[in-house]
C-alpha cells in the first residue's frame, strides 16, 4: 500500500493496485500543468485508489475536451489527470507519492521540439507521442 498527498497535506490518499505503465511526458499541456520541463505519471485503477481526507479541495480542469487534470485547491499540486472514455484509470503524478517505492519510468513521451532548458540526459526510449502499446 502506498500512500501519498499533497504540498500542503490536505489531501491524503491510499492506492493498494499495481502502477502501469509510468512514462516522462514533455507535452506542452503537462508543461503549463507542472510548471516544469516534465511530469512522470503512473496509470491507477481507481478502483484500488482511496481518498483518506481531503477530498472537497480537490479542483479538476478540463484541458482539452474529455481529459480533466486534477490538483489541490489550497496549495495548487498537481494529483492526476483522467480521461471520460477511461473512467476506471487515473494518471497519477509520481511526486505526490509520499511511500518509497522501486517504480521507475519507462520512456519519455511527446519528447521532440522541446525547449533548450528542457534537455534529457538519460537513456530512456524517446517518443514523439505517446509510447507504440498505448
Amino acid at each position: 500500500m502506498i500512500r501519498g498527498s499533497c504540498m500542503c497535506r490536505g489531501v491524503q490518499y491510499a492506492y493498494g493496485g499495481k502502477f502501469g505503465t509510468i512514462t516522462v511526458c514533455h507535452c506542452s499541456d503537462c508543461r503549463k500543468a507542472q510548471g516544469s520541463a516534465t511530469v512522470i505519471a503512473a496509470p491507477v485503477d481507481a478502483a484500488s485508489f482511496q481518498w483518506l481526507c481531503g477530498q472537497e479541495l480537490i479542483s479538476e480542469y478540463e484541458s482539452s475536451p474529455g481529459k480533466k487534470r486534477a490538483f489541490c485547491s489550497r496549495c495548487g499540486s498537481p494529483l492526476y489527470s483522467r480521461k471520460d472514455d477511461l473512467p476506471g484509470v487515473l494518471r497519477l503524478r509520481m511526486g505526490t507519492i509520499d511511500t518509497p517505492t522501486q517504480a521507475k519510468p519507462v520512456a519519455h513521451i511527446f519528447a521532440t521540439g522541446l525547449p533548450a532548458w528542457a534537455e534529457m540526459d538519460d537513456e530512456l526510449p524517446r517518443y514523439a507521442g505517446l509510447e507504440p502499446q498505448r
